[in-house]
C-alpha cells in the first residue's frame, strides 16, 4: 500500500472485509427476520434487546482476537516457526479458557442483566429462553472467531469466507425449520443460530489441527505462555475495553428504550439491524485505513499516510450517503423485512429516518480512529470514544429524560448526539496531534 491507487488498494481491501461480516451479521438477522414475521412482536422485541448483552462479550473476545492476529502475522511473516507455534497454541487456549468462563457468567447472569435493562414482562420470558441458550452455545461462535483471525493472519482469508457462507445458509434453513416446521418459537431461532456457530468452529478447528503448515495446532502443546499474553493483551485490549464498555452503556440505552413497551421495542430492534448493515462498510474502510495509514508511516512516507486517510474518509461517507438516501426514501420497506406489525413498522422508521443521516459523522469516527490505530495510537481514539459514546450519550439521555420530556424520539437521538461530539472531537485531535507530524516509524501514544 505504499505506492499505487490509494483509491483503488482501499476499495480492494475493504471488498472481502465487507462480504465476511455481511455473512456473519445475517447470523442474528435473519434470527429477528424469522421472528417478527412467524412468532410475535414480543419475540422480536426479546431478540433485539439482547444483541446489546452479547455484544459485550463478543466485542471483548475481538480484542483479544485483534491482539492475537497482529503477533501471529508477525511471527508468520518473520517465519519465526517456534514463536509462530507458541502464540497459536497460546491463542488457542486462552480461547477455550474464555469460551468456558463467558458461557459460566453468561448463563448464570441472563436473569440480572434483564432485570437491569428493565425489560418488560411481556417480553422478558423469551429474552430470557433466547439468551440463555445463545450463551450456553457462545463458544461456537468464540472458536471460529480465533480460529479464522489465525488463518487470516497467515493469509487465508478464503477458506474462513466459505465456512462463514456455508454455516450463515445452515442457520437460515434451520431457522425455518425449527420454527415454522416444528414450531418451538423464540427457542427455534437460539438452537439454530448455536448449531451452525458450532459447525463453523469444528471446520475451522479441523482445517488448523489438519494441515501441513507452520501454523499447525497441536492439541497436545496447547498451553498459555505468559509473554505472548501480555503481548496479545497490550495490542488488542484497547480496542476491546472501548467496545465493552461502549456495548455496556448501550444496556442503558436499551433500558431507555424498554420503558415504552414491546413496540417501541420492536422497531428499536428494527432500526438496530439496518443501523449494523450501514456499518458494514465502515468497519471495513476502518480496518483498510489502520493497514494503509500503518504501512506508509513506517516507509516514512507521512504525506502518503495523510492523504490515504482524507481519501479513505472522504470514501467511506460518501458511501455511507448513498446507503442512508436509500434507506430514508425506503424505510418502511425495509423494516417491514423484519415485521408486518403496524406499529413496530412506525417506530421502526421514525428512528431510522431521524437517525440515519447521522451515521455520516460515525463514519469519520470509525475511519480516523482506524487510521490513528494504524501510527500506533490507540489510546487516543479509545479516550475520545468512551467520553463521547459513554459519557455525552449517557448525560444527554439524563437530562432530555428528566427535565425535557421522555418520548421515543428524544431517546433514540442518544446514539447521533454521541457520534457527532465523537466526530468533532477526534477530528480536531488528528489535526492538532498528528496531521503535521513527520513520518518516523509507528507512533505510541
Amino acid at each position: 500500500m505504499t505506492e499505487g491507487s490509494i483509491l483503488k488498494q482501499v476499495i480492494l481491501f475493504s471488498l472481502p472485509l465487507m462480504l465476511g461480516n455481511a455473512f456473519q451479521m445475517l447470523y442474528n438477522t435473519v434470527d429477528v427476520i424469522v421472528v417478527g414475521n412467524y412468532v410475535s412482536k414480543q419475540a422480536l422485541a426479546a431478540v433485539g434487546s439482547t444483541t446489546m448483552i452479547t455484544n459485550m462479550f463478543v466485542f471483548f473476545f475481538n480484542g483479544f482476537s485483534v491482539g492475537a492476529g497482529v503477533l501471529i502475522s508477525q511471527f508468520f511473516g518473520a517465519q519465526e516457526k517456534e514463536r509462530l507455534h507458541d502464540a497459536i497454541e497460546t491463542t488457542m487456549a486462552m480461547t477455550f479458557v474464555l469460551s468456558i468462563l463467558f458461557t459460566v457468567i453468561g448463563v448464570l447472569g441472563v436473569k440480572p442483566m434483564l432485570a437491569f435493562m428493565k425489560t418488560p414482562e411481556d417480553v422478558f420470558a423469551d429474552a430470557s429462553v433466547y439468551l440463555t441458550i445463545y450463551l450456553a452455545g457462545i463458544a461456537g461462535l468464540l472458536i471460529y472467531n480465533m480460529g479464522s483471525g489465525i488463518l487470516r493472519a497467515v493469509g487465508d482469508t478464503v477458506r474462513p469466507l466459505f465456512f462463514l457462507i456455508l454455516t450463515s445458509v445452515l442457520n437460515i434453513f434451520l431457522d425455518l425449520l425449527f420454527v415454522i416446521a416444528f414450531d418451538m418459537g423464540i427457542a427455534g431461532v437460539a438452537w439454530a443460530t448455536v448449531i451452525s456457530q458450532m459447525i463453523s468452529a469444528l471446520l475451522t478447528l479441523f482445517l488448523l489441527s489438519g494441515t501441513r503448515e507452520i501454523y499447525r495446532l497441536t492439541w497436545r502443546d496447547l498451553r498459555i505462555d505468559p509473554q505472548i499474553m501480555v503481548r496479545i493483551f497490550s495490542v488488542g485490549m484497547p480496542a476491546g475495553i472501548q467496545s465493552v464498555i461502549t456495548a455496556f452503556s448501550n444496556v442503558f440505552v436499551q433500558s431507555y428504550v424498554n420503558y415504552f413497551g414491546s413496540s417501541v421495542m420492536a422497531g428499536w430492534s428494527c432500526y438496530n439491524k439496518l443501523d449494523q448493515f450501514i456499518m458494514l462498510p465502515i468497519q471495513s474502510m476502518a480496518m483498510a485505513a489502520t493497514t494503509f495509514v500503518s504501512q506508509n508511516i513506517g516507509a516514512g512516507n507521512e504525506e502518503r499516510a495523510n492523504r490515504g486517510t482524507r481519501t479513505t474518509i472522504l470514501l467511506a461517507v460518501s458511501v455511507t450517503a448513498c446507503i442512508a438516501l436509500v434507506l430514508y426514501l425506503f424505510a418502511a420497506p425495509a423494516t417491514r423485512l423484519f415485521s408486518k406489525d403496524e406499529s413496530v413498522i412506525e417506530y421502526g422508521v421514525l428512528f431510522l429516518r431521524t437517525n440515519v443521516f447521522f451515521l455520516m459523522c460515525n463514519t469519520v469516527n470509525h475511519v480516523l480512529a482506524g487510521a490513528l490505530r494504524g501510527r500506533g495510537d490507540a489510546r487516543g481514539p479509545m479516550i475520545i470514544m468512551l467520553s463521547c459514546f459513554v459519557g455525552v450519550r449517557q448525560t444527554y439521555l439524563y437530562l432530555v429524560t428528566h427535565y425535557v420530556a421522555n418520548i421515543p424520539i428524544l431517546v433514540g437521538l442518544g446514539y447521533p448526539v454521541g457520534w457527532t461530539a465523537c466526530c468533532i472531537t477526534e477530528v480536531t485531535y488528528w489535526l492538532i496531534r498528528w496531521r503535521g507530524k513527520k513520518a518516523g516509524g509507528l507512533q505510541q501514544a
